[in-house]
């Protein structure tokens, strides 16, 4: 049982901060979706209570993004007892609300519905902030609360909760800031100051078309159309694989430059401004085709990135022309600012990428975690057997997933996972569970799924096989097999000492997922004999599969 303090003085709720990043989420009021709800679903099934719900506290209201046995969407703080759970550390479990002194007066408690019992886990932000609580609610008093599995299996899904809080607010970003790059298409970009820096932009063509058309207008440099040549001013990207040799005429698509004959310069970071390109001998060869574009004069100016060329803006103009001082630099300026931009832009490209990933690694999760309960909850004797069923088989899952984030990518390595899936058997550092293989690489597919695969193994090993006597092991070889096509991993799980195995009648969940764990996920076959000496698993898989984390 969590301890909790007794005072009976309801927390304040009016902190700024809190607010603030409860405000950020824009949740409040919004429609029931699915992921929320089976949240409430799961924690409901996982501590067998006729009630679950996710409770988001504002400063005068508790509001339910979703409900599981609870009518009301929403009720003033006077009957809230999640409101409590804002400060504890930990899980705030209340086993009779009738005597504690927080609540015994609580409309809820002395009134309809009745409610009697209550456990919640504080939904914390990244800042420690409580927003609310994930919280199972009894009509009945339990003095024994909840069980230690149950408790966990609690504080996971709330952290699962918060991610989904995240997720969510991220792709509004993202939508949102779609429409508006859309809408700054169609419309006329704002002006810029001057020689100082490129209001920030949404997209490298926004940059170039923006730069193209401050320098343009600053240095009177025409705007008028060249034929083959979009504009007066371009900047044109460099492909990191392409070198120019002296004489290409051609750097991007329709523009006609020197860059063969100036890439050293260029290369260097230095700005080649010519004041006339028939008269300039660097341009021998190109002046006439110039020309014929109407080209006079131009800045050539390196768009630079690690220390490297990546790209030049030119500057046009029609008629011959010194360029001054003052013009070269802000010429320079505008090119500086343009690849800070691009770096920027790099990055937000990433970012966008990683919160994709997290989506979908996101809506995986949660599909695994969907199917194990749908089909824990039918091949279950009683709701009880579901519950210990269930969470045990969450725990395993939360392990693997404990072991992936650990590290600073998702993936791990084979002996970790099942070093993670057997710790739940206490006498594994006895020598009962003996493991041997060279280090292999999972990915994050696998690692999941091998964890439950390897979950079931053992808890069969307990009920029924080696681990259920004191005298059997069970050994975990692993092998990497280089013959054939492609590389293959080969893991045997071996039982050896137990009571004399008798093949199973039929098959249930456990037997179901154990054989199709990985081959449902990756390239992989498993195969279950049952000796009378000890029951074997075979499991092989796609090395290169067994290692992926797309």
């Amino acid at each position: 049982m969590v301890p909790v303090s007794h005072t009976s003085v309801r927390p304040d709720t009016s902190d700024p901060a809190r607010l603030d990043e409860l405000d950020a989420l824009d949740i409040l009021d919004t429609v029931p979706e699915e992921s929320f709800d089976d949240a409430a679903q799961i924690a409901r099934l996982v501590c067998q209570t006729p009630v679950a719900l996710i409770s988001l506290v504002a400063a005068d209201r508790q509001w339910f993004k979703a409900r599981v046995g609870f009518q009301a969407s929403e009720t003033d703080l006077s009957r809230s007892v999640c409101v409590y759970a804002l400060h504890e550390p930990d899980l705030l479990i209340i086993p009779d609300l009738a005597a504690d002194p927080r609540t015994r007066s609580n409309p809820l408690v002395t009134g309809e519905p009745h409610i009697r019992f209550y456990a919640g886990a504080p939904l914390r932000t990244e800042r420690g902030r409580a927003l609310g609580s994930l919280c199972v609610i009894d009509h009945q008093p339990r003095p024994d609360g909840l069980s230690d599995e149950q408790q966990d299996a609690l504080r996971r899904l709330s952290r699962q909760i918060m991610i989904l809080l995240r997720e969510r607010r991220q792709m509004a970003k993202m939508q949102v800031a779609e429409v508006l790059a859309k809408a700054a298409a169609t419309r006329r970009m704002a002006l810029i100051e001057l020689g100082d820096h490129l209001r920030d932009l949404s997209t490298i063509p926004e940059m170039t078309a923006k730069a193209a058309e401050i320098v343009g207008r600053t240095l009177n440099a025409s705007r008028a159309g060249y034929g083959e040549v979009d504009g007066a001013c371009q900047i044109i990207t460099i492909p990191r694989d392409w070198t120019a040799p002296d004489g290409t005429s051609v750097v991007g698509r329709h523009h006609f430059s020197t860059y063969g004959t100036f890439g050293p310069a260029l290369e260097r970071g230095e700005t080649l401004a010519i004041p006339d390109v028939t008269a300039d001998s660097r341009t021998a060869g190109h002046a006439e085709r110039f020309v014929a574009l109407n080209i006079r004069a131009q800045v050539n100016v390196p768009v630079r990135e690690a220390g490297r060329t990546v790209g030049v803006l030119f500057v046009h103009s029609p008629q011959v022309r010194t360029w001054a001082p003052e013009e070269i630099a802000f010429a320079r300026n505008v090119a500086d600012r343009v690849q800070v931009g691009i770096g920027r832009l790099r990055a937000e490209e990433q970012q966008v990428l990683l919160n994709r990933e997290l989506s979908h690694r996101m809506k995986n999760t949660l599909a695994m975690v969907q199917a194990i309960a749908a089909q824990t909850i039918r091949t279950a004797p009683d709701l009880t057997s579901a519950g210990t069923a269930l969470s045990a088989r969450l725990i395993a899952m939360g392990r693997a997933h404990d072991i992936l984030l650990s590290g600073t990518s998702e993936h791990t390595n084979l002996e970790a996972v099942v070093r993670a899936a057997l710790a739940i058997h206490d006498d594994a550092q006895l020598g009962r569970l003996r493991l041997r293989g060279p280090l292999v690489r999972v990915g994050s597919k696998a690692a999941l799924s091998l964890a439950l695969v390897l979950h079931e193994l053992a808890t069969n090993a307990s009920k029924y096989g080696a681990l259920s006597t004191s005298e059997g092991h069970v050994s975990v070889d692993w092998v990497i097999e280089a013959k054939g096509a492609e590389p293959s991993v080969q893991i045997r799980w071996i039982e050896q000492g137990g009571p004399r195995v008798v093949p199973p009648k039929q098959r249930g969940f456990g037997s179901r997922l154990i054989e199709r764990g990985l081959s449902g996920i990756i390239s992989a076959s498993v195969r279950l004999a049952y000796p009378p000496e000890g029951a074997i698993c075979e499991l092989t898989a796609n090395l290169a599969d067994f290692q992926s984390d797309e």
